[in-house]
């Protein structure tokens, strides 16, 4: 991996454990629903543009029905689950729990395309239990109430986007940049009857005007694009090393910008499931390692 795709890498990271932060600020302040209706016609919006002038046409007559299940399952469900979860818990915690959505990746593939489960593998498994059970058992808040159906919630969400990565497995193949296009707008579509069910929000100020356009935008549009063009220069193996680095800002971010407390328990949580991620993901340093001559990495 060259110093280029390295630091694309940290940005990417940086962005997607951000992202943890302003939906802490924004949904108690717009709602789960009201925000994360914002967060994808915004990214819908930009991805227009973005697919406008690379000409990447997204075809929505031949592709309706896949973008509606991943929509569906890679934004709308996940990204309600972790606006509501926000309400109770920090940051840096949600962030963690999304971190276990390889292993559910792996349990799911297991049952369903009945692949096989090595000892790697299942070690991994355990040890994302023990880690995430360090950092919810011996957190103040989440023995506050509401807090264990928040829990669900954020692992639901990690669940969803389990769902996803398998199905986009065995789907038909569709031009990354259109996934993302065609989703967030399937994701849109879906989530706005439940505006007629909550309730309107007072006009939100700068501030929180700020966190929705950052969170549609960067969060999601920008942060889609280095996605693909990390897996254009590296492949689609090392980018996921972006897994492990969420958390990492997820909590720097929250302590930094919301003074959320790091306890051991957090550092320790934390390291558990990056480590069991690691092992169901088959994570190699050499991963990491400057590419060849031929572009590939060594």
């Amino acid at each position: 991996m060259n110093v280029a795709s390295l630091v694309r890498l940290f940005i990417l990271s940086a962005i997607w454990g951000g992202s943890f932060l302003l939906i802490r600020i924004g949904a108690p302040a717009l709602g789960p629903v009201m925000l994360m209706e914002a967060r994808v016609v915004l990214a819908a919006l930009f991805l227009a543009a973005v697919g406008w002038w690379w000409r990447r046409p997204l075809m929505w007559h031949a592709h309706w029905r896949h973008y509606l299940i991943l929509g569906m399952v890679n934004s709308a469900l996940p990204f309600l689950l972790f606006g509501y979860a926000a309400l109770a818990l920090p940051a840096s915690i949600l962030s963690i729990l999304n971190a276990t959505s390889p292993m559910w990746s792996a349990l799911i593939a297991a049952l369903w395309l009945g692949a096989p489960l090595s000892g790697r593998t299942v070690a991994g498994l355990l040890l994302g239990v023990v880690g995430v059970g360090l950092l919810v058992g011996f957190d103040a808040v989440a023995m506050a109430p509401g807090a264990g159906l928040a829990i669900a919630a954020s692992l639901g969400a990690a669940f969803c986007y389990a769902v996803a990565s398998n199905y986009a497995k065995s789907a038909r193949a569709v031009e990354p940049l259109a996934n993302a296009h065609g989703s967030m707008w399937a994701a849109s579509l879906l989530m706005a009857p439940l505006l007629a069910f909550v309730p309107t929000p007072a006009l939100p100020g700068a501030g929180i005007a700020a966190v929705v356009l950052a969170l549609g935008v960067v969060c999601s549009g920008v942060a889609y694009v280095l996605y693909f063009r990390l897996i254009g220069d590296i492949g689609a193996a090392p980018a996921l090393t972006v897994t492990f680095l969420i958390p990492l800002f997820g909590v720097l971010w929250g302590w930094l910008f919301l003074d959320e407390a790091v306890g051991w328990h957090t550092l320790a949580g934390a390291g558990v499931v990056i480590v069991g991620t690691a092992l169901v993901t088959g994570f190699s340093l050499r991963l990491l390692a400057p590419a060849t001559r031929s572009g590939r990495a060594a």
